[in-house]
């Protein structure tokens, strides 16, 4: 079969039968030249076959079996075989195919959005938030749908709807499971962020432990420096843990890097403990509790105001009090105002802080439907979400993405602000809050409770959804639903300029090599083209010719540029480094851009490259060989960047 008659499906079918089946592959990606599959049984491999296919240019079997195709095609190739398999790329196919899988287009303009966006130290902030709370939400969602279902019974206890007799012993074994994880939420945060931030994981836990106060003179109280009041358990809250294990995380380092081996394993605990222990007792729950101070007077100056501006205000601010453990201070006033009036007119207005992030996550739903992880974290958190449960929602969700965090808290001010406005709404216990709270709201006036429910779901939704999805997440749900017209392999070959030759130029500091002496195959065989290569002496990487950036791969191990003569020219930074997921190389350089020999295309981590075990040899090709006339390498050894080395000809 000629090559121009073969379709990409046709291309990725013959593919995946030379690899032995798809049963045979467990996983595709793809770097910028390469197919790249993960093989279960490599007899099964049939390289022959896969060499022999129209569109295929070479085969490598190493620690993946990669099939070269070609860049500008092996995305597509790469793409089709996934969609054909019914996953994304990366992640493992079924034994069976077939499977229709809508998602396959978002998980590849996803890879391909984040490599552009541009890093700042709040998404940072973000990012590591999310990765300290994302592996509990199984844990929160298990022990929270526990815990409204307490809370649920509880209030129906409580409101003599059941006979406590019978139902109590199940409640106390439902908080017994519940409170597994609500009450050393502190240390399980101590834990994962110690992981996320290189810390000692043990190291973390007890710095999470410590905010609980355990061991501490009830007669003899440690005070808080700034009023002189006794501390209490669990301020500072979870940020102040995350805070404080960031902390501990900076001082074991540095005293791994000091403290003899010998003691090492010694000294550092021991000393990283006392010193960030110390910091968190007389510091940073000291300051939350000086804050607190002053929210309790927010607070009861916004209560004298009345009426939905309270409602709002209060609906508002709950959740970052959440956040800070400053919401252990509203329950002394929760118990009296019950013992005063029967019932807390507080506690209805925070329920709806919670309800403004069911209704944000609702618009997140909708909004990017096509991000399967966020919909599925989505799915999970909201029925615990519904029963007053937020810690899933707020960790795992909204917080990670910043703006609907703040949406989804004028979603709880609006909430508020209804409750407010109603006027009357009590709850004659304090505990959950959501839906669970309904049987609790005192004189019969649970229908403004819901009402306020509903206003927060609502308000969240709309606040969400038309401000509060971040820029970033749009534009991968555009390119997630853009149409995606495949060509076939009869496309039409870009034209060159006839008789033109280009100069190329060493692209780094270092020696010139022919490509024959590159420690890649794919390159020293030239399965890609012709070219030579750089052993770079530093990170700074220049263009190697002049003419416009076509592509940049998401991984930014390889840069794309198209000469004005029509040379399709590939500047691949390091060998296997697409495996690095470009975190040693910053591109300096946009798609579209003109560049020359005194361009600065990268800055690339040589050392770090090294220490991953990888190769850092620059490859230089031009990959449209059939519009090559004549080439030559006319300098090989030591050079500087920038200087002349290569030439060649089009036809």
């Amino acid at each position: 079969m000629a090559k121009e008659e073969l379709t990409l499906n046709q291309l990725a079918k013959e593919i995946y039968e030379g690899a032995g089946g798809m049963d045979n592959v467990q996983s595709v990606v793809h770097c910028m030249t390469r197919v790249r599959m993960s093989v279960r049984d490599d007899e099964k491999v049939d390289q022959a076959k896969l060499k022999a296919i129209p569109g295929v240019l070479g085969v490598v079997d190493d620690e993946q079996l990669q099939v070269i195709i070609g860049p500008g095609k092996v995305n597509k190739v790469a793409k089709e075989m996934v969609d054909i398999a019914g996953v994304g790329l990366g992640e493992e196919l079924p034994h069976s195919s077939g499977k229709d899988k809508v998602n396959a287009k978002a998980a590849e303009m996803k890879a391909a959005q984040k490599a552009k966006q541009k890093n700042s130290p709040f998404k940072a902030l973000l990012k590591d938030i999310s990765n300290i709370f994302v592996p509990m939400i199984p844990a929160f969602v298990g022990s929270g749908l526990i815990a409204g279902i307490a809370a649920v019974l509880t209030n129906l206890v409580t409101a003599g709807t059941l006979d406590a007799g019978t139902w109590q012993q199940f409640i106390d074994v439902m908080n017994i499971m519940k409170n597994g994880m609500f009450s050393y939420l502190v240390i399980f945060t101590g834990v994962n962020a110690a992981q996320v931030f290189g810390a000692n994981p043990t190291l973390g836990g007890v710095i999470g432990a410590v905010v609980t106060l355990t061991g501490m003179n009830p007669e003899a109280p440690l005070t808080n420096l700034f009023t002189g009041d006794p501390l209490a358990a669990g301020q500072g809250g979870i940020l102040g843990v995350i805070f404080a294990v960031w902390l501990l995380s900076i001082v074991e380092k540095k005293l791994h890097q000091i403290v003899p081996d010998a003691v090492d394993i010694i000294i550092t605990p021991m000393l990283s403990l006392l010193v960030i222990g110390l910091l968190e007792i007389f510091l940073i729950m000291p300051l939350a509790g000086f804050i607190s101070n002053g929210m309790v007077g927010g607070i009861n100056w916004v209560l004298a105001v009345g009426g939905a501006f309270s409602g709002f205000v209060l609906g508002a601010l709950f959740l970052p009090m959440v956040m800070f453990g400053l919401h252990q201070i509203l329950t002394p006033i929760h118990i009296q105002m019950i013992n005063e009036t029967g019932k807390t007119m507080l506690l209805p207005i925070l329920a709806m802080a919670g309800a403004g992030q069911v209704g944000a996550a609702f618009a997140l739903w909708i909004k990017l439907r096509k991000d399967k992880e966020l919909t599925e974290m989505i799915k999970g958190a909201l029925p615990v979400g519904i029963l007053g449960i937020g810690e899933p929602l707020i960790y795992g969700v909204t917080l990670p993405l910043g703006r609907p965090f703040i949406t989804a808290c004028i979603g709880g001010g609006i909430g508020g602000a209804v409750i407010g406005a109603v006027g009357g709404v009590g709850a004659i216990a304090i505990g959950p809050s959501g839906a669970a709270l309904i049987p609790l709201i005192a004189n019969g006036r649970w229908w403004g409770y819901v009402l306020g429910l509903l206003a927060a779901y609502v308000g969240g939704f709309v606040a969400t959804y038309f401000f509060g999805i971040p820029k970033d997440k749009l534009a991968e749900q555009k390119l997630a639903e853009e149409t995606v017209v495949e060509p076939t392999m009869t496309t039409v070959e870009p034209t060159t300029t006839a008789h033109a030759t280009e100069v190329f130029s060493a692209v780094a500091k270092g020696a010139v090599h022919p490509l024959e002496e590159a420690a890649d195959p794919v390159f020293a065989e030239k399965m890609m083209g012709e070219g030579y290569f750089i052993e770079p002496t530093d990170g700074a990487i220049y263009a190697p010719v002049r003419g416009k950036v076509s592509t940049i791969f998401p991984t930014k191990h390889a840069i794309g540029i198209t000469t004005e003569s029509g040379m399709e020219v590939l500047l691949h930074m390091g060998i296997n480094t697409v495996e690095l997921d470009g975190k040693p190389f910053d591109i300096m350089v946009n798609e579209g851009q003109t560049v020359t020999a005194d361009t600065e295309v990268a800055k690339v981590d040589l050392d770090a490259i090294k220490a991953a075990g990888k190769g850092t040899s620059m490859m230089v090709l031009i990959t449209n060989m059939n519009e090559i006339a004549t080439h030559v390498l006319e300098k090989t050894g030591p050079v500087l960047a920038s200087e002349e080395v290569f030439k060649a000809t089009t036809k």
